[in-house]
């Protein structure tokens, strides 16, 4: 009996034992981290930086594998289907991750319950910006312009569902304007109709904008962001402009399949951090204006939770839909 209690001791302890020795050897083999996006993007560049200096590490390459399609869900669903060791990856924003899965009844997946959420790796908030000679110097004259003419202003997207079509649709819920959305195929055509003023209005990243208002080619006139931006400290946010609660960023972030044992997570989440915290890299991040994010699994869950609600509740009122 003293053996059999020393079996069911052994029993008891050998499987958290397991998993701390997975976890110490981890990774046994190539990491795939899967991209559900184009390469070129921002994206695939961090998942590509990132993945450089993870692969530095751990003495295992890293491979970044593009797989697009269907607004992100075809990645998606190959690393929510993969086994629970830790070596598939899904790097993502929350365009494809949250938002895209809100616009289909039923849910393609949940965006938390499905994944094991590693680590927001960073994040930028939404920034209107309008045609230079569109007669709005700031948030409330472009308010007053639009309640003045319901219908008659337009807003260039990079398509039905992206993160800057819901974060428009979010201002005009906020400011009780009707301005019309027309989506374009990507991020360059859709701020080129801006430029052109064959719309008058875009919601963007700092990123992607900012040099253009700069140049003088579009007017930037504020971010949904708490705090103003370090690529942009001249642009104000929609709180100091009479709107305050209306946020909307866009994050990019590492997710694994579901049942991610807890050591593994703990290695890859530390890792990311770790990255994510280097003076280059943390650099690279505040002069495109966005902000290093490196959270834990449970504020990434908490966090996704809270803005899916967010972005629900503009997506049910304005009644969008994938296309």
């Amino acid at each position: 009996s003293l053996a059999r209690a020393a079996l069911a001791a052994l029993a008891l302890s050998s499987g958290p034992t397991t998993a701390l020795a997975q976890a110490t050897d981890f990774p046994t083999k190539p990491v795939r981290i899967v991209v559900p996006f184009p390469p070129g993007g921002p994206t695939d560049i961090w998942a590509r930086l990132i993945g450089q200096r993870m692969q530095e590490t751990w003495k295992q390459s890293v491979v970044i594998e593009n797989r697009p399609g269907g607004t992100g869900a075809i990645g998606s669903l190959a690393v929510k289907d993969a086994a629970p060791d830790g070596h598939t990856l899904l790097f993502t924003s929350n365009s494809a991750h949250v938002i895209a899965p809100l616009l289909r009844e039923p849910r393609t997946f949940d965006a938390v319950r499905d994944f094991t959420p590693v680590a927001n790796a960073l994040r930028y908030p939404m920034y209107i910006v309008v045609n230079p000679n569109l007669p709005a110097r700031n948030v409330q004259e472009l308010v007053a312009l639009a309640r003045a003419q319901p219908g008659k202003l337009n807003y260039s997207s990079v398509g039905t569902g992206s993160g800057g079509h819901v974060a428009c649709e979010m201002f005009n819920v906020a400011a009780g304007t009707n301005i019309v959305h027309v989506p374009y195929k990507g991020a360059a055509p859709a701020q080129a109709a801006v430029i052109a003023g064959e719309t008058q209005m875009m919601c963007d990243s700092v990123g992607n904008s900012h040099g253009h208002v700069k140049a003088g080619k579009l007017r930037g006139i504020a971010l949904f962001a708490g705090q103003r931006s370090n690529g942009a400290p001249e642009i104000p946010t929609l709180a100091e402009s009479g709107f305050p609660g209306v946020e909307g960023y866009i994050w990019l972030g590492l997710f694994g399949p579901p049942g991610l044992p807890a050591p593994i997570l703990a290695r890859i989440n530390a890792e990311t951090v770790r990255i994510m915290n280097l003076p280059d890299l943390r650099e690279r991040v505040t002069t495109g204006g966005s902000e290093v994010v490196a959270n834990t699994p449970e504020q990434f869950a908490a966090g996704m939770r809270a803005e899916t609600e967010g972005w629900h509740r503009v997506i049910r009122e304005k009644n969008i839909r994938a296309e």
